[in-house]
């Protein structure tokens, strides 16, 4: 980000004495955008277009800041006039189908216009992919092991398509499948992509020993990759092997507190009343975004523009501080927390989730985090009402923070080592290397919560 951040600034310099330079005006919008500045990417986006620039590009770069804006209509208009333009462009398809899914939950609006393109393109790669992912995210596994092989039987070399069939593979019972297109991925260049699918066939198949020599090269090569970090400690946790228990020193690594109280409010609770109000009225969404690991909710990306609003600036500010103690009191060390740890941190992504009745979040990781986090607003009065033990022991957990149960199938299967009970003001702490999910609840109210990520500062 700090490269999108000169990027823009240059942008910045260079239209101030070249205000006419459409294409410039398109480069300041798509930087913008990356940054979370969703008002700054439309006012260059709408010049650029004002300018003369015809491109599909410039509106999938407004409808996307149109979207983190809110404007829920205005961006369904423009991703709809970026695909007019190109009638095949694979981002402005899949986020338009995002978008449409998030609205209504109705997996045959959101595919819609996707199939319409394939009918008139049917060896578009790239369109089958995103037709897999729509199916897959809208719990249909058979029908995205479907699409995606519809799509490799039209393009069989194609790496997308390759790596997308064999995680459905290894997910859904067909590890040895899985296997076997992760080394057809190996042979297209798929590089260490492949290598991960490749660890994540061999952990289905129980094979963790001809595994680690694969997983062990690619921690010397993206060492800071928290995915592959989680893939060495599963296997490592398979194979009984003390490592395990080091990176998941839960007593040590994880860390629960109640957030501080902001200036200008009487207490805790007077101030979640505040972000809950102010948090729930932005959550326009009543269906989870595509890859990721929400279930039975929407998400909210928090762009710089919500970070002004006082009420959630105030709310950063206090988690800021949380952090800061988090990483005072860990210390230094050989693991990958303590390597890293300078005694600073900067958020790197934030985001809100409100799940409704039977909302939950399948296990999973940060890959690009290094401190991950969950804090929790407002809670339902269902909230499993057991005692957090470790190991634990209680079987009341609706709705609570788990940790430890791999987001991957393996075998033999591995449940949960750790839990974490929720309340609200709570903010929980962990390395982003941790598996963690949350249990499923039902009730007639909402579970809000804002997570962000960290890395060293």
């Amino acid at each position: 980000m700090i490269k999108r951040a000169d990027e823009a600034a240059r942008w910045r310099k260079h239209l101030a004495h070249c205000p006419h330079d459409a294409l410039g005006w398109h480069n300041l919008a798509a930087a913008e955008g990356d940054l979370g500045r969703a008002a700054a990417a439309e006012v260059a986006a709408r010049r650029a277009m004002a300018l003369g620039i015809a491109a599909a590009e410039t509106r999938l770069v407004l409808a996307r800041a149109l979207q983190s804006l809110g404007r829920l209509d205005e961006a369904a208009s423009a991703f709809d006039e970026a695909l007019r333009r190109k009638p095949n462009y694979a981002d402005a398809h899949r986020d338009y189908a995002q978008l449409i899914w998030m609205r209504t939950g109705r997996k045959e609006l959101a595919l819609e216009r996707l199939d319409a393109a394939l009918r008139t393109t049917p060896r578009d790669a790239s369109l089958h992919l995103i037709r897999s992912v729509v199916h897959e995210y809208a719990g249909d596994h058979h029908a995205a092991i479907i699409a995606a092989n519809a799509g490799l039987d039209r393009a069989p070399s194609d790496i997308g398509l390759l790596l997308q069939s064999a995680h459905l593979a290894s997910e859904f019972g067909d590890a040895a499948r899985a296997l076997s297109l992760s080394s057809r991925a190996a042979s297209a260049g798929a590089g260490p992509r492949a290598q991960i699918a490749r660890c994540e066939a061999l952990l289905a198949l129980g094979r963790v020993d001809e595994m680690m020599p694969v997983v062990t090269l690619l921690r010397q090569s993206l060492h800071d990759n928290q995915y592959i970090i989680a893939l060495q400690a599963t296997a490592w946790r398979l194979q009984g092997d003390a490592r395990y228990g080091e990176l998941h020193d839960y007593a040590r690594l994880v860390a629960t507190q109640t957030i501080g109280v902001p200036p200008g409010w009487p207490s805790v609770t007077a101030f979640l009343a505040d972000a809950v109000a102010e948090l729930g009225a932005l959550h326009r969404f009543v269906a989870h975004p595509l890859q990721q690991s929400v279930r039975g909710g929407g998400q909210l990306t928090l762009q710089e523009d919500h970070m002004r609003r006082p009420i959630i600036a105030a709310l950063f500010t206090v988690l800021n501080h949380a952090v800061q103690n988090y990483l005072a009191a860990l210390g230094r060390g050989e693991d990958p927390m303590r390597s890293r740890n300078s005694g600073r941190g900067a958020f790197t992504g934030a985001w809100s989730v409100c799940l409704a009745s039977g909302g939950s979040h399948v296990d999973h990781i940060h890959p690009q985090g290094w401190l991950s986090s969950a804090c929790y607003l407002s809670l339902p009065r269902t909230i499993g009402a057991g005692t957090a033990t470790h190991p634990p022991q209680t079987t009341d957990r609706a709705g609570w923070l788990r940790l430890g149960r791999p987001g991957i199938r393996t075998a033999p299967p591995l449940e949960a080592d750790y839990f974490v009970k929720p309340e609200p003001g709570m903010l929980a702490l962990f390395p982003a290397y941790m598996w963690h999910g949350v249990e499923p609840f039902t009730g007639d109210q909402r579970r809000l919560t804002v997570a962000f990520d960290v890395v060293p500062g």
